[in-house]
């Protein structure tokens, strides 16, 4: 019923407990499909890794911004060797982030364009993190003719217009159900029913009423149930409609 259009079950706070709660997602959570996603060499090794054992996880590969300043060369180079694994379904995440600053922006800027142009050279879809760096990132993407996602969309209405005249599509996190989150929750209600999708970024940003605790996709039904009151519809169409959307972009049948 549930496609969690981003995690990181590759992350160690999951190291404790990551081979029961896979399965348990599956057979009593009602989450059919989960893109595992790659920040970094490693992580992206084990997004691969995780997507052989379990059938309804897949994965991206990539490198986040935060990394710019150690990619090495050849390090694109086995980026596209995991490409060629039937299961890794996107680039990324990528893009820009001048919120830490953990890289430097021209760097950033560097990677998230060489990111763009593997995501064209292999057709496949590009998963964009943007912190606090609107601008740059839409500016870089003016020449990208590819697909992608704006993953954990925190944007206003009037920027989700321009991602959406750009072809992309826009996913909504754990913090569209805040309280205080009126802007994302505006945006929300505004994204055409053929271009959002839910995720959870877990183990980060868990939904309300869960704030504070590890976050996992068991609680991503909570977004589609957001989703849904802020669109008038139910939560049944609303997970249907995200899914057959992160299918669509992913190319998963």
């Amino acid at each position: 019923m549930y496609f969690d259009s981003h995690a990181h079950y590759n992350d160690e706070r999951f190291n404790g407990d990551r081979e029961t709660l896979l399965p348990a997602l599956y057979e009593q959570h009602q989450v059919t499909c989960i893109m595992n996603v790659g920040y970094d060499l490693e992580s992206s090794r084990q997004a691969v890794m995780l997507a052989r054992k379990y059938p309804f996880v897949y994965a991206s590969a990539g490198i986040h911004p935060h990394d710019a300043e150690s990619i090495q060369e050849g390090d694109y180079a086995c980026i596209e060797e995991l490409l060629r694994e039937d299961k890794v379904k996107a680039i990324g995440e990528t893009g820009l982030d001048y919120h830490y600053d953990n890289s430097p922006r021209q760097l950033q800027k560097q990677a998230f364009d060489n990111h763009l142009r593997l995501a064209e050279k292999w057709n496949m879809p590009v998963i964009i993190h943007e912190r606090d760096a609107t601008w740059d990132v839409l500016d870089l993407l003016k020449t990208y003719h590819g697909e992608g996602v704006f993953h954990c969309f925190s944007g206003s209405v009037e920027t989700a217009k321009q991602v959406l005249d750009m072809g992309l599509y826009l996913s909504f996190a754990g913090p569209v159900t805040f309280k205080n989150a009126r802007r994302q929750q505006e945006t929300a209600a505004y994204v055409p029913k053929d271009r959002f999708l839910i995720e959870t970024d877990c183990p980060y940003m868990a939904p309300e009423p869960f704030r504070g605790r590890r976050n996992d996709s068991s609680f991503v039904y909570l977004m589609a149930e957001k989703i849904a009151r802020l669109k008038g519809i139910s939560k049944e169409e609303a997970a249907a409609l995200s899914m057959a959307n992160a299918k669509r972009l992913f190319r998963i049948e």
